[in-house]
């Protein structure tokens, strides 16, 4: 494995995983584990890069997936506990899935039903997820599942309506181990314990014939202002009450901060605004600054504008977006594809900056290897890992990266 210690030699675009700050989150989460008993598993959906399952695994109790392709690598690459939650399943996926993973979760009474036995002939734990109609998202909610309508969850409403066998539980909850609930996105301990008090309110009486309860993920337990003694007094309560295992779902969590977008200054374009064209692409390489939306922290810069507003002002005069940043050299990011919107924020420096130079962003290894494309046949970009300075490279992408996608 080729070593290099300088950003500049590697190859750009690029994502580099800093393994130093992967494993400080993973000793937190190891803690939690210890302290309560919990089992905590990594949410592919946000990271699912394989390299790092061998490390992962000495901390955390094992994976969850939200398809086929995602159990099976759980399954492949970390071979500890492997759990499954899709809002449907296709029979072909079902029966790969009962010999791959060790609990199945169900979105719907009707897709319990359809596979709850063969999942039961096989051994798998069932569960099913449930909704409390209880919405703590404010900022995203394009990610809020309790919002009106959501189809992620059965009500309670739906389990009431159910026929009751003689102890008056609903009968199709019969063989089911566990129940899932997953309303968090980016959230802090505060907002799962409002959760947990509707969630108990609501579906508390079938707790104490289940053997385990999940939390689902959206807890960003290794931020630095998370209140983790509260998720643990969370924790506690419900294995004591209910004499149950609890589960925990972060992907988030996991690699928070323990990655970097590197992309380098190809132009520099002023038609009234001042704009870096880059080799990396909010679009391609980075989606849900466009998707939910957000702005990324860039090393060395202050943001001005979110990607939102530079589309919205795109016909601003530099001087006007931000008077703070008069006496600082202001830009807007953008990229090397065709798309107007394809704009990342605008940022301030406190020196000029020229094509050839290269920019970091932080905060790149979640929601961004797992969700990028090859949009107006822009390259992937290369994965590289990092720790104490030495930078290797894990993954090189080409052509046939992108030609074999469509055909």
């Amino acid at each position: 494995m080729t070593m290099m210690n300088n950003i500049y030699d590697i190859e750009t675009p690029a994502y580099i995983i800093d393994e130093n700050k992967l494993e400080d989150n993973l000793r937190i989460l190891k803690i939690i584990e210890e302290r309560t008993g919990c089992h905590i598993l990594l949410a592919q959906k946000a990271f699912s890069n394989y390299c790092e399952y061998s490390l992962i695994a000495r901390y955390i109790s094992g994976t969850t997936a939200s398809g086929i392709y995602e159990a099976r690598l759980g399954r492949e690459e970390m071979n500890k506990e492997n759990h499954v939650y899709s809002p449907a399943y296709k029979q072909k996926d079902m029966d790969e899935l009962v010999k791959i993973c060790d609990h199945i979760v169900f979105n719907s009474l009707s897709q319990l039903r359809k596979y709850k036995e063969q999942c039961l002939k096989a051994g798998v734990s069932v569960g099913l997820r449930i909704n409390p109609e209880f919405s703590t998202q404010q900022e995203h909610a394009i990610y809020d599942p309790c919002a009106y309508g959501s189809r992620l969850g059965v009500t309670v409403d739906k389990l009431l309506s159910e026929e009751k066998d003689k102890d008056g539980f609903p009968a199709v909850l019969e063989g089911v181990s566990g129940l899932h609930f997953h309303t968090l996105c980016e959230q802090n301990s505060d907002d799962l314990e409002a959760t947990l008090k509707v969630v108990e309110d609501k579906f508390g009486q079938y707790f104490h014939r289940m053997s385990w309860i999940n939390f689902g993920g959206g807890h960003h337990i290794t931020r630095q202002d998370y209140d983790v003694e509260k998720l643990v007094k969370c924790i506690l309560h419900v294995r004591d009450t209910y004499n149950v295992q609890v589960y925990l779902e972060p992907g988030e969590a996991i690699a928070l901060n323990a990655g970097y977008f590197v992309a380098e200054v190809l132009d520099i374009v002023d038609n009234g605004i001042k704009t870096l064209i880059l080799d990396g692409s909010a679009a391609c390489h980075m989606p849900d600054v466009l998707e939910m939306p957000y702005t990324p922290v860039l090393q060395g810069a202050e943001i001005v504008g979110n990607a939102d507003s530079c589309v919205a002002d795109c016909d601003m005069k530099d001087s006007d977006r931000n008077m703070a940043a008069q006496e600082r050299f202001t830009y807007r990011l953008s990229s090397y594809t065709c798309l107007a919107g394809d704009i990342i924020g605008d940022y301030s420096f406190d020196h000029e900056i020229k094509a050839g130079d290269r920019l970091v962003f932080n905060d790149m290894a979640i929601y961004s290897m797992v969700k990028n494309n090859t949009f107006n046949g822009i390259p992937l970009p290369s994965i590289y890992t990092v720790r104490d300075g030495k930078y290797s490279l894990v993954k090189r992408f080409g052509y046939e990266d992108f030609k074999e996608r469509l055909s």
